[in-house]
């Protein structure tokens, strides 16, 4: 599923209540810097010419827009949502683009949270992190703790990624984000993934421990996927991985 517009919606979110959500990435196909095997967005695809990303100019424009819509039609958001369609901090001007987001929730959505979703990929890059440091909530992913696994299931562009390298740069935060994981399980050309097993669980729980974020959401697979041989975690099992969680005294959410 694609979004075809810069801003759209709003719709409801499980997680995150009344969004209206934010498409930094091309309309046509998805730019992501990893290629989730979960991903709802469908898989990579080589692009043929250079990607056609909004400018701030239409942004704000698309932003005018969605407020006379949602002023007429008197709807106060809870959220307003980056994620669409990949990775919403690749784009050159994430910073401006959220400073242009706080003004005009101020003036117009005065009471809605600005949140991000994020692949934690750019982090290495100030001007990501001072705009990531605008939102009102961070939720940064973290898949596995185990880099044989996190590359499996997110298949980075970047040759040399590794879950610890996502938690040094995580550490600079000090645990002021939400920390977001889906765990799953199947298989993927013949090769079985599965992130609940013991030995993946504390690895991943060392992160968490080590991270000590605000807040884990952990979640499950909820839309159709590229592979439809991937498996949904029951609640039961789920519910047992949040219990870990809580034990380290970090609030966690469950959706399953």
């Amino acid at each position: 599923m694609l979004f075809s517009s810069i801003v759209y919606g709003p719709i409801h979110s499980r997680r995150l209540g009344t969004s209206l959500g934010i498409n930094l990435m091309p309309t046509e196909q998805k730019l992501c810097s990893f290629d989730c095997i979960y991903c709802e967005c469908g898989l990579n695809k080589p692009w043929h010419s250079k990607p056609s990303l909004p400018t701030l100019e239409q942004y704000q424009a698309a932003l005018t827009d969605a407020a006379t819509r949602l002023r007429s039609e008197d709807i106060k958001l809870d959220v307003i949502t980056f994620s669409g369609n990949g990775e919403p901090t690749l784009h050159p001007d994430f910073e401006r683009i959220m400073q242009a987001t706080a003004v005009w929730r101020d003036k117009f959505q005065p009471n809605a949270k600005i949140c991000v979703l994020s692949n934690s990929t750019q982090l290495h890059r100030n001007d990501v992190v001072r705009g990531l440091m605008i939102a009102d909530k961070r939720i940064l992913k973290l898949d596995a703790g185990i880099d044989a696994t996190i590359r499996l299931i997110d298949n980075p562009a970047q040759i040399k990624f590794t879950a610890k390298d996502i938690c040094d740069r995580l550490e600079q935060f000090n645990g002021d984000f939400t920390l977001q994981t889906c765990f799953l399980r199947g298989t993927v050309n013949g090769t079985l993934i599965d992130n609940t097993t013991e030995t993946e669980v504390t690895a991943w729980l060392e992160c968490v421990e080590r991270l000590m974020p605000h807040e884990v959401m952990i979640y499950v697979i909820d839309r159709k996927t590229p592979y439809d041989t991937l498996q949904k975690i029951p609640r039961e099992q789920m519910e047992a991985i949040a219990a870990r969680v809580r034990t380290l005294g970090i609030p966690v959410s469950v959706s399953a």
